[in-house]
């Protein structure tokens, strides 16, 4: 049930954020490596990939499902659940937070996805052609999308709204903003939330090659996700999950909790053109960052740095560029913009949940993360990406782009925490 609206809470917080990458298997490891320019993308291990087009991807590496889960546990449970209950874990850990399974305890779980448990799909496929009875009991409840949630609030013992939603690409971020929705409609105090997704798959990418998406820049992996540069062929699938604790400002500070950042305010539209290629006009997406920036009551001149989509597509990257020197005006020209999936491909529905700790990251350390392999920048991607090198910034205002197929448009606009 929710609040009287004269208890709600106006403000929303971040105050723990766990992650599982292609470059860390936690937060601060991860957040290094992007601050170092390293690169997370090599060649497949999931599945021999020598005759396929795209032979790379940015895997999470030295993951031992094992060292975290029982047999049973593991038996019942698909990757992309159990690589959101490991980020999960550690985001209640670094947020202090405790979750003690109390029925009265305020406390959601808001964790997205994109293509669910594509891994366990194929595989029964493949055991039902074989045996029927290879087919686990739990593969039903193993892959359907909201697992994911259900699985961390199992593992925490939250008992408070527990929701997944698939956007596509854009469904990491807006776990943060309906978690934020979440609060303020009075339904939760706090939320975890957050993206994950783990579908490097032989059909996956039979699909994605055929649909010409994926980088083919095989021989040099760590320099094939090229955002904004005019040598960039497509985009690097990847994999992992990032969770963040959402809370009203209120219950943080009850509990002496020190926010990261603010989520100020947020938008979504849609392109309603084409299952997967955006409108080519870019107008809906720069509704969206028009629409966030109101919302969160920000001028186009109080933003600091913009963590982009930037999938390193020669269309996205076009439209996103132009849609944000059309929103900012002159201030386009001072707007720091970079791309961390220069570094971990594309991590699908955890990709928006990444920039969004990448962005409190930034806040917290007053430093943004390169766009690497911008060797050669496209005339037509005329900003400050940020290239090769991270820069010293004091970054108190982001804007956070994701979008994702099916023309969905997601912008949140993140604040430094007040007092």
């Amino acid at each position: 049930m929710s609040r009287p609206d004269s208890t709600a809470s106006t403000r929303v917080v971040v105050t723990g954020i766990g992650a599982l990458t292609p470059v860390g298997n936690d937060r601060e490891s991860s957040w290094q490596a992007l601050l170092a320019g390293r690169s997370g993308i090599a060649e497949i291990s999931r599945f021999d990939a020598r005759d396929f087009p795209t032979r790379i991807a940015a895997e999470v590496k030295n993951f031992a499902a094992e060292d975290h889960f029982d047999r049973k546990r593991l038996r019942r449970s698909e990757r992309f659940s159990q690589y959101a209950v490991v980020a999960a874990r550690e985001a209640v850990h670094d947020a202090g937070l405790a979750v003690d399974g109390d029925p009265d305890a305020r406390i959601g779980v808001q964790i997205n996805n994109a293509v669910a448990g594509f891994p366990g799909i194929e595989a029964a496929t493949d055991q039902r052609h074989d045996d029927p009875r290879k087919v686990s009991p739990y593969f039903v409840s193993s892959v359907i999308p909201n697992m994911p949630a259900c699985e961390v609030a199992i593992d925490l013992g939250a008992h408070g709204p527990v929701n997944a939603s698939a956007l596509a690409c854009a469904s990491g971020i807006h776990a943060l903003l309906e978690a934020r929705r979440t609060i303020l409609a009075g339904d939760a105090d706090v939320v975890v939330a957050g993206g994950t997704d783990a579908a490097i798959t032989p059909v996956m990418f039979t699909g994605l090659s055929n649909m010409g998406a994926l980088s083919t820049r095989n021989d040099a992996p760590e320099r094939a996700s090229r955002p904004f540069d005019a040598e960039r062929d497509g985009f690097v699938f990847g994999e992992g999950a990032v969770v963040l604790v959402v809370e009203s400002a209120e219950h943080a500070a009850a509990r002496g909790a020190r926010p990261y950042m603010e989520i100020r305010g947020g938008a979504l539209t849609s392109d309603a053109f084409h299952v997967s290629a955006p409108h080519p006009s870019g107008e809906h997406a720069e509704t969206a960052m028009r629409r966030a920036l109101a919302a969160a009551h920000t001028g186009p001149d109080e933003v600091d740095y913009v963590c982009a989509h930037g999938t390193a597509t020669r269309i996205n990257d076009r439209l996103e560029s132009r849609a944000l020197r059309s929103v900012f005006g002159e201030a386009a020209d001072r707007l720091l913009v970079s791309s961390p999936k220069s570094m971990v491909g594309h991590m699908i529905g955890a990709a928006g949940a990444l920039s969004a700790m990448v962005t409190a990251l930034a806040m917290r350390d007053g430093a943004v993360p390169p766009t690497v392999n911008l060797d050669t920048p496209d005339p037509e991607c005329d900003l400050d990406y940020v290239p090769h090198t991270a820069r010293k910034a004091d970054v108190t205002t982001a804007l956070v782009n994701a979008f994702g197929f099916g023309g969905q448009n997601v912008v949140a606009v993140l604040g430094a925490p007040r007092d």
